[in-house]
């Protein structure tokens, strides 16, 4: 490749030479000392491990484990002694970025206190010596979780666009774009990491030919692509998610006439999945005879006059029936014990999927409900599953059932 990539090309170019890097030591300095042929536009690309060096984020010790617990805000994973955590940048990662590569033995590096700073400073500071329009990317190696092998990814940014929203333009077929949004200086660190390597002390890259990536402005940093709470449909591990769902409230509450998303419905209703077909729109829960069980009611001609006459709102998509077929006296604790389960365990699925839900018990669901129980069976009570009425009173302030969203996600 020339030493002037055309449009659409890329050089990448490792910066040689650079000495071990002491706390206090001018990291600016270094790179314009080493990086002799950098140009208007180019991006500098730089470990983290100098940068944490250099601004004294070296610890003593051998504690690896409590290193990374005085950087972890958050911890979202852990098997065995490998931990996922949050650490205090918003950042997702192995051990909170602490490494005892590339380190005197007995010591530990911690990752910048602020990475997007740090690439503030070293892009003045090499704008004064050099005179030239750059960018900065600060950069560490990250595992990836739907693929095996690490890859290094930006932990700070100044003046490069790290983000670009694409939806609202159209592909070359004239499709609109929906989800598009290139991760520029996660790229842009990738390929730096081809030439920089993990063991051959190379610890910055210029990368030219992308000069329409670098602002003017600092611009706001890596911090733009940290994805919110909100919005992050990972936030725990599989089993972390397990856990939380099983800490979720337990309750049942008035239903709004709302409609429902049905997607929702049939997830919450997965519990069931074992199930056999049973005439006018209704599914049993067969379990053993002589035992307890579930009846659903979905087709409308059929749940309608259940819900008229047990005051329900009429929007109620599905009405699950818990019953119980008990021979006798001497197992019925153990059977009410087994329908109460299965109650909970639906009413907890509600809450993981964002849904509410009404209890009527046998009292009242009696004589409406028994018509479509299987022959012999004695109901417990009818769930009926909607949208609750603080949920259709107060969107804006439904966080938990927003979080157990999250955790039904992330479950899965």
């Amino acid at each position: 490749m020339s030493d002037d990539p055309r449009t659409g090309s890329i050089l990448v170019i490792p910066v040689l030479g650079i000495p071990e890097v002491r706390e206090g030591d001018d990291l600016a300095a270094l790179v314009a000392d080493h990086a002799t042929d950098v140009r208007d536009g180019d991006v500098l690309v730089v470990s983290s491990k100098i940068v944490s060096k250099s601004e004294g984020r070296v610890v003593a010790g051998d504690d690896r484990f409590a290193a990374i617990r005085s950087e972890t805000v958050r911890v979202v994973a852990e098997r065995g002694p490998t931990q996922i955590v949050q650490t205090r940048h918003g950042f997702v990662m192995a051990a909170a970025g602490v490494d005892a590569s590339n380190v005197e033995p007995g010591r530990l590096l911690l990752l910048p206190l602020d990475s997007d700073e740090s690439a503030r400073r070293l892009r003045r500071g090499v704008t004064e010596r050099l005179g030239v329009r750059v960018g900065v990317v600060v950069t560490d190696t990250f595992g990836r979780p739907w693929r095996l092998g690490q890859t290094d990814l930006a932990i700070g940014a100044a003046g490069v666009r790290v983000v670009e929203e694409h939806r609202g333009r159209v592909d070359a077929y004239g499709n609109e774009l929906v989800v598009t949004a290139p991760a520029h200086a996660d790229e842009i660190a990738g390929a730096a990491e081809l030439v920089k390597g993990k063991s051959a002390q190379v610890p910055v890259a210029v990368v030219r030919g992308l000069a329409a990536l670098v602002t003017d402005e600092d611009g706001p940093g890596v911090r733009a692509l940290v994805r919110s709470a909100e919005d992050d449909m990972f936030r725990l591990g599989a089993r972390e998610a397990r856990r939380e769902a099983l800490r979720l409230p337990v309750a049942t509450e008035p239903l709004a006439d709302v409609a429902v998303d049905a997607d929702q419905v049939r997830r919450a209703l997965s519990g069931l999945a074992d199930t056999t077909a049973e005439p006018a729109g209704m599914t049993a829960e067969p379990g053993t005879p002589g035992r307890w069980g579930a009846v659903e009611v979905t087709e409308a001609r059929v749940l309608k006059p259940i819900l008229d006459a047990l005051g329900l709102p009429s929007s109620v998509p599905v009405l699950v029936i818990v019953h119980v077929r008990a021979d006798g006296e001497a197992g019925r604790t153990d059977v009410l014990l087994g329908a109460g389960g299965l109650r909970e365990r639906l009413v907890r699925s509600c809450v993981v999927e964002g849904l509410a839900c009404q209890w009527v018990p046998a009292e009242a669901a009696g004589e409406a409900v028994r018509h479509v129980l299987p022959a012999g069976a004695e109901p417990v009570g009818a769930l009926a599953i909607g949208t609750g009425r603080n949920a259709a009173q107060n969107p804006a302030e439904n966080g938990a059932r927003k979080a157990a969203e999250r955790a039904a996600q992330n479950a899965r």
